[in-house]
């Protein structure tokens, strides 16, 4: 929804997944939204066919791969936009090669994180786990994106509250449940539009001033 909201404003962003393991509908949905830009292989360059962390699903023969051509994937994407979006894969800790993790790559990526997690019992465990490793690691641009469930448990209206009080420098917010389409091009791209302002707000100002104003100052808008 976040890059289909920045490209529906005519803005030169564009998505990834770098990592990819199992069922690979994820990168799919991404390069639906910009498969005139890139290539699947561009959306998702690292993809394991088992469904495990990928660094367990590297075949025998198969070279893991390293921080350094994982950060050369990713940037050379980002010389090509004005606002990548990266997805990432499992947790904070998921091994991606023999010596790097997710946050790693996060923390030389020196990025602003998005971290989404399900308002159901538990998340407050959940956000507030993660939230404090990535700041140990020196990472402090964090927000949390609550999703909702289709059935609410009775932790769903307090959940926000609690991680408010124990999070006070951190934006929290919330979007509804989606339905069970929601993972398709179509839905991604009109609930874009019904939740401009909030997905506004989680990208926030700053970043949407530049990256907009940075739009108006350019004609090649194809990507």
């Amino acid at each position: 929804m976040l890059l289909a909201f920045l490209r529906n404003g005519g803005g030169r962003a564009l998505a990834m997944k770098p990592f990819c393991s199992g069922p690979r509908d994820d990168a799919r949905l991404l390069h639906s939204l910009q498969k005139q830009c890139l290539t699947l292989n561009e959306v998702n360059p690292f993809y394991f066919d088992k469904p495990l962390a990928p660094a367990a699903a590297v075949g025998r023969s198969e070279p893991t791969v390293s921080l350094t051509v994982a950060l050369r994937q990713i940037r050379g994407l980002a010389a090509r936009c004005d606002l990548l979006i990266v997805e990432g894969v499992g947790g904070l800790l998921t091994p991606l090669g023999s010596k790097f993790a997710v946050r790693d790559l996060i923390r030389r990526l020196d990025c602003r994180v998005i971290c989404v997690c399900l308002n159901r019992l538990g998340v407050i465990n959940h956000a507030l786990l993660t939230t404090e490793a990535l700041q140990v690691a020196g990472i402090k641009e964090v927000a949390i994106v609550m999703m909702g469930v289709k059935k609410p448990d009775i932790s769903a209206a307090s959940n926000p509250r609690m991680i408010r009080q124990r999070l006070p420098s951190v934006p929290i917010f919330g979007l509804p449940h989606l339905g069970n389409r929601a993972s398709t091009t179509s839905a991604a791209i009109n609930n874009a539009k019904k939740l401009k302002k909030t997905l506004a707000a989680i990208v926030g100002d700053d970043i949407l001033s530049m990256f907009f104003n940075r739009t108006k100052r350019l004609h090649d808008k194809t990507c």
